[in-house]
């Protein structure tokens, strides 16, 4: 377990949480007294390695769609089992690892190679600690974050406290349980949303499930079974419109229980905006979440992007899930190459066969049940990552 210390002296340097047993203070070193940069040149037949965004090195071959047979590796550095490779233009986002294998990484890449007994798992995890994510920014060559250029030079004159190294073993060995138990949990997700997506085609494209020889179907143009509106925006330029009790629901927040932006009555009575009561099936017509389709969780006016769809008697969470599964064939067929945005008449055209109401209640039953099961298996995700971002916070100087 972890336990609380703090520092009684103001000139030591002690973190909010530690292990039992461990209470001397942290010491204060230079980076580059403890790492070397490693700047010997590879050959081309070396195993060429990669670091990703969420910290690993990986073998490049691994990494799907890498064609690596046309560069030119005349340049590239060598690793070793063992070494602390990052991204010079990445660090900054957590681009950094401990390569577990021999091979070799394009320029781009800073290599450092151990001076001392040191833990190279508890240096990774403290190279992406906000406090020393800060000293890099202000020792980087660059001025933006897209310029950002973190080499050996810059990094090997900042100083950083440490603990003795069975403390930083027994801290690297902790975070390293919990990212793979976040790794875990988000190829679980993965896996949910995949076999979600799998059992709605069966559903609605096959109708090999959850339907019966008794199931009676209807064809239906959902513009002849549907009440439709869409609303409008008010004038961004009178404020008067604007910082109200109304929530103003635009495209990307289909999916969320609040929103940016809020209307005041004036900016409700005097546009086009309109209002949609918590419940109402909303689908977005244009930008980036085209064709995204929910439930609405709040009262709220809607702007011209949205679509509220209010069904006559087929089961709003029904045709909710009969739109999600058909998203991309909506997409595919009416916005050519991705460009353009759905349209009210788009919707209302769309063809479909819809059984009985008590088929469609199994339907929403049973995928509602799924959703609940892929929704809990996201909040223990996000609660993992928010336990880990808490430690990072209080494990390091």
């Amino acid at each position: 377990s972890v336990g609380k210390k703090t520092s009684s002296n103001g000139l030591e340097k002690r973190p909010k949480l530690r292990f039992p047993s461990f209470d001397e203070p942290y010491i204060l070193h230079r980076i580059g007294d403890i790492y070397a940069e490693r700047s010997e040149r590879g050959a081309a037949d070396m195993e060429l390695l990669s670091v990703t965004m969420n910290g690993g090195v990986m073998q490049r071959s691994e990494i799907e769609g890498k064609d690596n047979s046309s560069e030119d590796k005349s340049n590239y550095k060598v690793v070793r089992k063992g070494d602390m490779v990052y991204n010079s233009m990445r660090m900054w986002q957590g681009a950094n690892g401990v390569s577990s294998y021999d091979g070799i990484v394009s320029p781009a890449y800073t290599v450092l190679t151990a001076k001392v007994s040191i833990c190279n798992e508890y240096f990774a995890a403290l190279f992406k600690n906000y406090k020393l994510i800060n000293e890099f920014r202000k020792n980087s060559q660059g001025m933006t974050s897209d310029t950002w250029n973190l080499k050996y030079p810059q990094i090997e004159t900042i100083k950083v406290y440490l603990p003795e190294v069975a403390e930083q073993e027994k801290v690297a060995s902790m975070l390293v349980t919990l990212d793979k138990r976040i790794a875990a949990q988000a190829t679980l997700v993965e896996q949910l949303k995949k076999y979600k997506r799998g059992v709605m085609r069966a559903i609605f494209r096959d109708k090999a499930i959850l339907f019966s020889e008794t199931t009676k179907w209807k064809s239906v143009r959902l513009g002849d079974e549907c009440t439709f509106f869409s609303g409008g925006t008010p004038k961004s330029t009178d404020s008067s419109f604007y910082g109200g009790a109304i929530p103003f629901i635009r495209s990307g927040e289909i999916h969320s229980d609040k929103t940016e932006l809020f209307l005041t009555d004036d900016g409700l009575k005097y546009s086009s905006a309109k209002m949609v009561s918590k419940g109402d099936l909303i689908i977005a017509l244009y930008g980036a979440t085209s064709g995204e389709v929910d439930i609405s969780k709040i009262d709220g006016a809607i702007n011209q992007a949205i679509l509220c769809i209010r069904p006559s008697w087929i089961n709003k969470v029904y045709l909710k899930y009969l739109l999600e599964d058909r998203k991309d064939d909506i997409l595919n067929t009416y916005l050519q190459g991705g460009q353009g945005n759905l349209s009210a008449e788009i919707i209302k055209n769309l063809i479909f066969d819809i059984p009985d109401e008590g088929s469609q209640l199994v339907v929403v039953d049973f995928l509602n049940t799924m959703d609940r099961r892929i929704n809990s298996s996201i909040m223990l995700m996000e609660n993992l990552i928010t336990l880990r971002s808490g430690l990072m916070q209080q494990l390091f100087i």
